[in-house]
């Protein structure tokens, strides 16, 4: 779910929400938003001390009947013996939460004021928890990517792991949200995720002791014969002043070819991942188009200095590979005819717009789908790779690289 990040809006596209689960990176590193529309603020006529008033939608629009929310208020406040003791702006959030909810997206999200404030946080790429990306798909809690060296990834968590139960709790119906706050915790404390690894038909217990989490970003380095390792773990709002300060390293370095690691990179701000395709794919290229429910398109075109956009290149891939990876993987597919490696995206296309809102609370809410250069649809989809290599549980724990050896291969083959 791409976040889109429009100057001082958050999109720079799912708020990183790394804790996102969903994409929100559970610090879970929650979700990453590369999709997130940053937005204003748009404040709602309720006074919740008085609660009298709620503002009617425009005359256009078919007006709500409130009727029943103030008959339950009122059965609430005459009989329920607990309802003096709770602060009536939580009674409210949990109403407009139940909105938000009724839309069965687990993208569209509201935030009370200390969870957005956590939220914001989240953004920065520091966290407290267990460092991995989550998501529903198909109504089922999964592990999208876990953040290189982070206690998820050290527990042996994978991409498309099914968290069926947090501390023995089920996660059956459970939002995106409630997971998070769940999954996260103090450093030095422990939650244990009941997991279902694909192709196994027995859950696992997994117990992680949460710790502090730094989001890394780019990491390169000379492989054989001057071919060139680029990877990206996501799309943060430094990413691209540390790709310039990275590849600096290679001014006078001969640069035979470019291998464009974008696995598990669950996405960040779409506008960072626009930003680098035009190092690969150079600028005015069509690198995404956002649909609206309306018919309505937007198109991204991609700036910058083709920095790479000569130079021969493949780009690894697989499940923990969405939003803005799969926007930036397809874009260089189609102008450049790279051949990805790896396996089967995600398939996260959706974008969602961060709000502010009265009081210090806000909403994400899903505004777009988007389509890749060639009209595809990614949105439960994902990219299937040109060359298709599995990388096993043996080869992660005897550190063998299976799908980086092809990749290599691949490239040296095109040479």
């Amino acid at each position: 779910m791409p976040l889109k990040h429009i100057k001082s809006k958050l999109n720079r596209n799912s708020i990183f929400a790394l804790l996102i689960l969903g994409v929100i990176l559970v610090t879970a590193l929650s979700a990453y938003g590369l999709g997130y529309q940053a937005g204003t603020a748009k404040p709602v006529n309720i006074s919740v001390e008085e609660l009298s008033s709620i503002e009617q939608p425009a005359e256009s629009e078919p007006k709500a009947d409130f009727s029943i929310f103030w008959e339950v208020w009122n059965e609430l406040k005459e009989k329920h013996p607990g309802f003096d003791t709770v602060d009536k702006k939580d009674l409210v959030y949990g109403a407009v939460k139940g909105l938000t909810e009724a839309l069965g997206d687990p993208n569209t999200i509201f935030f009370k004021p200390e969870d957005s404030q956590r939220f914001s946080e989240d953004i920065s790429g520091h966290f407290t928890g267990i460092g991995i990306e989550i998501d529903v798909k198909n109504g089922q809690l999964v592990v999208i990517a876990p953040l290189a060296g982070s206690p998820g990834e050290k527990a042996g968590l994978l991409p498309g792991d099914a968290i069926v139960a947090i501390d023995g709790e089920s996660t059956l119906n459970t939002s995106i949200d409630e997971a998070v706050k769940k999954i996260r915790g103090p450093r030095g404390s422990s939650v244990v995720l009941t997991i279902r690894s694909n192709g196994q038909a027995a859950n696992k217990d997994v117990t992680i002791v949460r710790d502090n989490i730094e989001v890394p970003s780019i990491q390169s380095k000379i492989i054989e014969d001057n071919l060139l390792y680029i990877r990206i773990y996501n799309f943060s709002a430094n990413t691209p002043i540390l790709f310039y300060s990275e590849m600096f390293k290679y001014a006078f370095t001969k640069i035979n070819g470019v291998v464009l690691d974008l696995r598990n990179n669950p996405g960040g701000f779409l506008d960072v991942g626009i930003d680098a395709a035009g190092w690969f794919i150079g600028e005015d290229k069509l690198v995404v188009t956002e649909l609206f429910s309306s018919g309505e398109k937007e198109e991204f075109y991609s700036s910058g200095s083709g920095i790479f956009d000569n130079i021969p290149m493949v780009v690894l891939v697989n499940k923990g590979s969405a939003s803005a990876s799969e926007i930036l993987a397809g874009a260089i597919k189609f102008h450049r005819g790279a051949k990805l490696v790896g396996t089967q995206t995600f398939g996260k296309g959706t974008v969602q717009q961060l709000d502010y809102l009265t009081g210090g609370s806000s909403i994400k809410v899903t505004v777009a789908n988007w389509l890749l250069p060639d009209g595809n649809l990614i949105e439960g989809l994902g990219i299937t790779p040109d060359v298709i290599v599995e990388q096993g549980e043996e080869d992660i724990l005897d550190g063998t690289d299976a799908q980086l050896q092809k990749a290599t291969q691949v490239l040296k083959e095109s040479l």
